[in-house]
């Protein structure tokens, strides 16, 4: 299976999220998920199977207890692979960014200028 079709999957991608924390049991995953999207143990453990075969996560008994814990290199290899479209994303988040705090200042100097001409109006009334 492709990292991306791995990570694909928002039951994962919180499964992940969880062992990024720290080394969970599969009964703590389980319960957590469990309570997030309504699925069975059956199910969650169908995807900490495929996190696992497919590397991205780690798992040891320790006694009657099977703990997980992420793998990073795979997750590293998506980074990497991803890094090649980040100076693309960046310019155009920040041109956003730029955007966004010249419209916000356009309209705070707009609404000062109404509030110049509310109290000049407010005079002439008085």
């Amino acid at each position: 299976m492709h990292a991306f079709d791995v990570l694909g999957d928002p039951v994962r991608r919180r499964i992940l999220e969880l062992l990024a924390t720290g080394e969970l049991s599969s009964g703590e995953v389980t319960a957590v998920i469990q309570r997030e999207f309504g699925i069975s143990q059956p199910a969650v453990s169908q995807h900490l199977r495929v996190l696992r075969d497919n590397g991205f996560a780690r798992v040891r008994a320790e006694g009657t207890r099977r703990l997980y814990a992420v793998e990073p290199a795979p997750l590293q290899e998506v980074d990497l692979w991803l890094e090649r479209f980040r100076g693309f994303w960046e310019q155009r988040l920040d041109a956003l960014a730029t955007e966004l705090a010249r419209g916000k200042r356009e309209r705070r100097r707009n609404d000062e200028t109404n509030d110049d001409t509310d109290d000049t109006e407010d005079t002439k009334d008085t």
